[in-house]
This record gives C-alpha cells, sequence and structure tokens, in this order.
C-alpha cells in the first residue's frame, strides 16, 4: 500500500491545550484535520465559545473540522435529547463540522434483545432530519464493552438502511472498541472516520481494558491497529485516521508533538 493515510487529532490527545494550542500542534505536526469535544471543562465548547470563533481561529491555522465529538446517550431518545442534538448540530454548522458523532448509551441499561433495535431506529429517525437540514452527518460509534447499548456495527449499519440514513449517517469505527467487541466485520464503505488508539499493557486482560489503558500506537500494541486500518484501507476506505488515547501518561506528556510523530511514523510504514 503506497497511499499516504491522513491522519488528524482528536483534542482528546491533549486536552490540556486551549483550542489555539491545539490548533497549533495540529499544524506542527502537518496536519490539517481535528475533532473538537463539549466534554472537555474549561475549553471550548463547554465553556460558552462561540462557534464562529472557534471557526475563524481555525481558519487562521489551516485547520479542518472533522467532527464534534459528542453527543451521548443518543439511542435514549428524549426531548432533551433533541434539545441537545439541536444544540450541537447548530454549533457543528456554525463552527464548519463536517459531522457530530453520536455515542450509545454505556451503562448496561437498554441491552435488551428487542429493545435496543427500536430504541436505536427511533433516534436515528428523529436524528435525521435534525443534521441533514444543517447539512452535519451523523456518526454512529458502537462501543465495545460489555455494558453498551450498542456494540454491534452490523445493527447499526442494518437500522440505518432500514431508516433511509444513508446519506445522513454514517460509523465511526474505533480501533480499541472494535477489538473489544470482537465482530468481524468492519463495513469500510460505511465507515465516516476512525478513531486510533493501542493497548500495550500485557498485563490487562481484554474484558478489563478501559478508556485509561488507551496510548498512543507503537510497536507494543495488542489490538492490531496496524491489520485493521490495513484492512479498511482494502476495502475502500479513504477518510481520516483520528488519534484519540485517553490514557492520562499520554494527556499528560509535555512533548505530545514528538510523540504523535513517532505514532504516525509507526503506522504510516507498517500499512
Amino acid at each position: 500500500m503506497t497511499r499516504k493515510l491522513t491522519f488528524a487529532l482528536n483534542h482528546m490527545v491533549a486536552p490540556g491545550l486551549s483550542p489555539a494550542e491545539f490548533f497549533s500542534l495540529c499544524r506542527e505536526l502537518g496536519l490539517n484535520d481535528v475533532e473538537i469535544r463539549n466534554d472537555l471543562v474549561g475549553n471550548a465548547i463547554i465553556d460558552g465559545t462561540p462557534a464562529s470563533a472557534i471557526k475563524a481561529l481555525a481558519a487562521e491555522n489551516g485547520i479542518f473540522i472533522s467532527s464534534i465529538n459528542a453527543l451521548q446517550r443518543f439511542n435514549e431518545w428524549s426531548d432533551a435529547r433533541e434539545a441537545e442534538a439541536i444544540e450541537l448540530a447548530d454549533y457543528a454548522r456554525d463552527v464548519g463540522a463536517r459531522a457530530l458523532v453520536l455515542v450509545p448509551v454505556n451503562d448496561g441499561t437498554g441491552q435488551a434483545d428487542g429493545e435496543r433495535q427500536p430504541n436505536l431506529r427511533t433516534a436515528l429517525s428523529a436524528l435525521k432530519p435534525i443534521l441533514g437540514d444543517r447539512g452535519v452527518r451523523g456518526l454512529v460509534e458502537p462501543l465495545g464493552f460489555e455494558i453498551c447499548s450498542l456494540r454491534s456495527k452490523r445493527e447499526a449499519v442494518e437500522a440505518i438502511e432500514d431508516i433511509g440514513g444513508g446519506a445522513t449517517f454514517r460509523m465511526v469505527h474505533d480501533t480499541f472498541h472494535h477489538h473489544l467487541a470482537g465482530e468481524p466485520d468492519l463495513f469500510p464503505g460505511m465507515t465516516g472516520l476512525v478513531h486510533v488508539s493501542g493497548v500495550d499493557d500485557p498485563a490487562v486482560t481484554v474484558a478489563d481494558m478501559r478508556d485509561p489503558h488507551r496510548v498512543l500506537v507503537d510497536a507494543g500494541d495488542r489490538l492490531d491497529n496496524v491489520g485493521q486500518i490495513r484492512a479498511l484501507v482494502a476495502g475502500g476506505y479513504e477518510g481520516l485516521l483520528s488519534f484519540e488515547p485517553f490514557s492520562p501518561v499520554v494527556q499528560k506528556l509535555a512533548d505530545p508533538r514528538k510523540a504523535l510523530a513517532d505514532s504516525i511514523d509507526f503506522i504510516q510504514s507498517r500499512v
């Protein structure tokens, strides 16, 4: 494979950086795409920074905002969830973001067969006009945790097809969650974004892997990020590979630029 991969940064790589510092880090790495988040205390979006200010800052740095991460518990639809979805979709439109990540309920509820499927379709049907009217794509992100209400990509794809949502929705392939879910199918044609992180702790079992174990991908990776990315690319995926480590070890690095550059080089050289 000779095609150059396209990498991006999720603000979770360095949540302590201001938007300006985060965009600068991206630029220093020679990258052009970022994901901003609505769950970082003291940072946009949660601190009330206007979308227009973030849009202008991104433009000054030559940065494209690929997505806002995320509408949580999206498949537990309610009046409150609808209001939150509209607010985030408005912000995504106004900031120039291409997409809004949709994260399912992940607390052990809503899992039952015959319950989770209609819940998913109800939410997607309601989100379809909200996102479509604003020109924002919805990125459904199945999570591999055993307590999650949406673990299966196949279930997500079937629901998207059932509600006629192919023009509005795609999926996030998260390399960590794909490994945990144990689902073999990749669905590269329905993938709109790839989240990249590795696990190199040799002691933790797959069942016990959690967000704090998620580091940058290197030779010690146990999740086969290289194999997953290689298969997605072979299947036609040409989108972003967005780094999303949650480990405090990564998030507190004095020089995240070098660590990220090393991980980019490692993945690029092996895929």
